[in-house]
């Protein structure tokens, strides 16, 4: 009888393939990995080879649904309700969805401006704030 393998899976990350397939094969289910490389050094080529893909006998494909049901695990850690002290809170609206990075509205100072356009340059000092990805506040 012949053994046919086949694409059980495929996997955006890297990583959570790699976990899967350990998983597997600490169940002595023979496995292996295809595109891991190229998803790995190059993660832009991603989505045009589709992914890692996770390749097994097609005999053990029940094994495997039952293995990873009865296991079923959750990659993400848990979240913790703990409020953070630290957190920075949007004077418009007070939500904590803030980040500190380049200013949109205000981007560049007037002499920051003037200065380029005399050197005829990309402006080359961007000011930068606090925004609010709820109300899009930008502060201080």
């Amino acid at each position: 009888m012949e053994d046919k393998i086949v694409v059980y899976s495929t996997y955006y990350n890297p990583i959570e393939a790699n976990i899967v397939k350990a998983r597997l094969e600490d169940s002595d289910i023979p496995c292996f990995l295809t595109d891991e490389n190229v998803a790995t050094i190059n993660p832009l080529y991603n989505q045009a080879i589709g992914g890692v893909k996770l390749n097994v006998f097609e005999r053990d494909i029940e094994r495997i649904n039952t293995l990873l049901a009865e296991h079923e695990f959750e990659l993400e850690p848990e979240s913790t309700n703990t409020v953070d002290e630290d957190k920075i809170l949007c004077e418009s609206c007070g939500s904590n969805n803030v980040s500190y990075g380049q200013a949109t509205k205000k981007r560049f100072s007037w002499w920051v401006t003037v200065l380029s356009f005399f050197f005829i340059v990309y402006p080359f000092k961007a000011n930068k704030c606090y925004h609010c990805y709820n109300c899009g506040h930008e502060f201080k």
